[in-house]
């Protein structure tokens, strides 16, 4: 019997054996992420951008009295050219002629009573408090009957520069009110070209105050051109651009300097389209915008970034120098080139050599192309 126990015991364990080599171990998969990426891309070949625009006058006016009254002389009409100090209209100068008349009066007779006040304090006649008085009274009117005369030449409106009239607001014989427009004056002779431009572009042409951004902005031309004179241009002269932009847009308005063409006159309303070359200064420090999210501190804290290699479909890190925070993005001025895609989201929970994988574009807020054109 004992014999029997031996053998069964041994065809068990034999069986137990043969079980556990039949089993195979689960193939694990590498662990890959999903994760949101971008592009860098450069500016076109020609550096060469194209904007619409539209035409102001450099210098405007909308011109109007200081007080209400009625129009009796309107010597002007629409398209008028005045000089400085030309009359634009008149008041009925009548009411204010008898408040300048009632004040004369006042002011002669304070005038009087302050000068014998003047003889009969010295002497003792009256006492000190009532020539202050006399001297108070004859300030008062003096105040009173310059400010009437004041609104009395205030009747009369004119240019304060030379222009033209670009509208004709009232008519002759029309009640106005104080500050009401009577008429809008311009100079034509400079004029304003304002057009939009996305940050990138504005950047470019920023590029710090003072001397140094002066000189950077004279490398960029910066040209206007007509429909009526197809292939003539004209030279602009930087003025201003707006640090706040559109809401809608997101755009910044740039305002650009162009004297008046010698032929075909250029009107306040009128479009252009405008002509911008970068080739001049793209071979200078380059700088991309990325989104914040994309930008990390290493261990020593010093910013970087992961980009994929598209072949391997792995990431690794990149160090890079960063500039300004703009909008939701930052500058990266050093360690970036075109072509090189970057991750935009999910960057925490990278480590170099992990696998990745591209979420579709249409889960991807698609950067607008003219934020991953670099400018210096």
């Amino acid at each position: 019997m004992q014999w029997k126990s031996t053998l069964v015991c041994g065809l068990l364990v034999a069986a137990m054996l043969g079980g556990c080599a039949e089993e195979v171990p689960p193939q694990t998969e590498a662990v890959t992420r999903p994760v949101k990426t971008m592009v860098i891309a450069g500016v076109d070949s020609s550096g060469v951008r194209s904007f619409p625009a539209r035409i102001a006058a450099a210098q405007r006016a909308d011109l109007g009295f200081r007080l209400p009254g009625t129009v009796q002389e309107l010597p002007i009409k629409e398209g008028d050219r005045l000089k400085k100090d030309d009359l634009v209209a008149r008041l009925d100068p009548t009411d204010y002629q008898i408040v300048v008349d009632d004040r004369q009066a006042t002011f002669d007779k304070a005038e009087k009573n302050y000068a014998r006040g003047k003889k009969l304090v010295g002497s003792g006649a009256i006492s000190q408090l009532d020539f202050d008085r006399l001297e108070a009274e004859f300030k008062n009117a003096q105040a009173a009957l310059k400010a009437a005369a004041q609104d009395l030449t205030y009747t009369e409106l004119k240019a304060p520069f030379d222009g033209i009239i670009a509208k004709r607001e009232v008519d002759r014989f029309e009640e106005v009110q104080a500050k009401q427009t009577i008429a809008i004056l311009q100079n034509i002779d400079m004029l304003e070209v304002k057009f939009d431009l996305p940050e990138s572009v504005v950047r470019g042409i920023r590029q710090g105050d003072g001397t140094e951004g002066q000189r950077a902005r004279n490398r960029i031309p910066v040209f206007a051109s007509f429909e009526d004179q197809p292939g003539e241009t004209h030279p602009l002269e930087f003025k201003e651009v707006a640090t706040k932009a559109d809401a809608k847009t997101q755009t910044f308005e740039a305002t650009y300097l162009m004297r008046q063409r010698q032929q075909g006159t250029v009107l306040p309303g009128m479009t252009a389209n405008v002509t911008v070359d970068f080739a001049g200064f793209a071979d200078s420090a380059m700088a991309f915008t990325v989104p914040v999210s994309a930008v990390i501190g290493d261990y020593k804290l010093d910013p970087l970034v992961w980009t994929v290699d598209e072949a391997s479909m792995t990431v690794s890190p990149r160090s890079v120098k960063v500039g300004r925070l703009v909008g939701e993005g930052i500058e990266v001025l050093g360690g970036l080139e075109p072509g090189v895609r970057v991750v935009t989201a999910g960057t925490p929970f990278l480590v170099a050599g992990m696998k990745v994988t591209l979420m579709p574009e249409l889960e991807q807020a698609a950067p607008r192309p003219d934020d991953l054109k670099y400018q210096q």
